[in-house]
């Protein structure tokens, strides 16, 4: 971190989070979803205890639970997030995309798959700006669902004025809106 409002890196934030005191019972627990990397997992003390879950299962539930779940498919915005995920999610098609440079401009274009006729749902592993999301709403119309901690209100708007769906609201009714 060089300047005020730097996020850590993921070394330095495992260094923070094991120092937190030990429980009653010895190492207090920590529960992290999708870590980033999984090699991330190391970097914890042994003051702390890190469990380490996915969002993943969830997402393959509710996707199974759709009326036309066998008309769905997963795509992947980079080999990062195919690598990551693509294991839990073998039962579905798959899109894998990769971002390329022409000149100045980060594209996404679609390096395997097909997402002819399918409801497609995009699964990334890390959600920094949400600049990937709204460069693959061009191929796809989506929803999208994040795991990790609440976006900043920079990337709120950004998504927003994009006219990105999120299906990552309270359930109204028990159901998902």
């Amino acid at each position: 971190m060089e300047d005020e409002g730097d996020v850590a890196t993921a070394f330095t934030l495992a260094r923070i989070l094991s120092n937190i005191p030990a429980s009653r019972g010895g190492p207090t627990s920590l529960v992290t979803f999708d870590i980033h990397a999984l090699q991330e997992r190391f970097y914890f003390g042994d003051n702390i205890l890190p469990c380490f879950e996915s969002g993943i299962p969830l997402l393959k539930n509710r996707l199974q639970e759709l009326p036309d779940s066998d008309n769905i498919a997963i795509a992947f915005p980079d080999d990062g997030a195919w690598k990551r995920f693509h294991k839990q999610l073998q039962h579905f098609p798959t899109i894998i995309c990769a971002k390329v440079r022409e000149g100045d401009q980060r594209i996404v274009r679609i390096k395997e798959g097909n997402p002819q006729g399918r409801h497609v749902v995009i699964v990334d592993d890390l959600v920094q700006s949400g600049g990937t999301l709204v460069e693959c709403q061009g191929y796809f119309g989506f929803a999208s669902q994040r795991t990790h901690g609440e976006p900043s209100l920079e990337i709120k708007g950004f998504i927003r004025k994009s006219g990105i769906y999120s299906v990552n609201k309270q359930r109204e009714g028990g159901r998902m809106p």
